[in-house]
């Protein structure tokens, strides 16, 4: 029996995106995009923003591309691409404690910013820290 793993999330792009091309020419695009859900633990308001490397292939890469920036608002969908044993990427911090990262080869990503977002809808500021790439 094969099994099925699909990815949904909003959010907002952390840096603008960056085109590159495999040896055949095909175009890969690839973005990091910050969800971020805030929740009250008493009286105590708390925020977690997970970030997730996205990467668009072919006519989908050139359109993201070119349209999407850094704050863009964005519907992103697909599958998550673990490492070679299957598991999320996880690496060091640069004070010692784990982190984890995470990336989505998108089969749909859909523009909920107008022209592209930017100014008005702003990703948490992206620190070498928190995001390996």
């Amino acid at each position: 029996m094969s099994g099925f793993c699909k990815v949904e999330m909003i959010g907002n792009l952390g840096r603008d995106p960056e085109m590159r091309y495999t040896p055949s020419g095909t175009e890969v695009c690839s973005f990091s995009v910050a969800a971020t859900r805030s929740y009250n633990r008493g009286d105590e308001k708390v925020e977690e923003t997970i970030w997730v490397r996205v990467t668009t292939w072919g006519k989908q890469a050139i359109v993201c591309n070119k349209y999407l920036k850094k704050g863009s608002k964005v519907y992103v969908e697909g599958r998550l691409v673990p490492d070679k044993n299957g598991n999320p990427r996880i690496w060091e911090k640069q004070d010692g404690t784990p982190g984890v990262s995470f990336e989505v080869n998108a089969s749909e990503v859909q523009f909920l910013s107008s022209n592209g977002g930017g100014a008005s809808e702003e990703a948490p500021a992206e620190s070498g820290e928190e995001i390996p790439f």
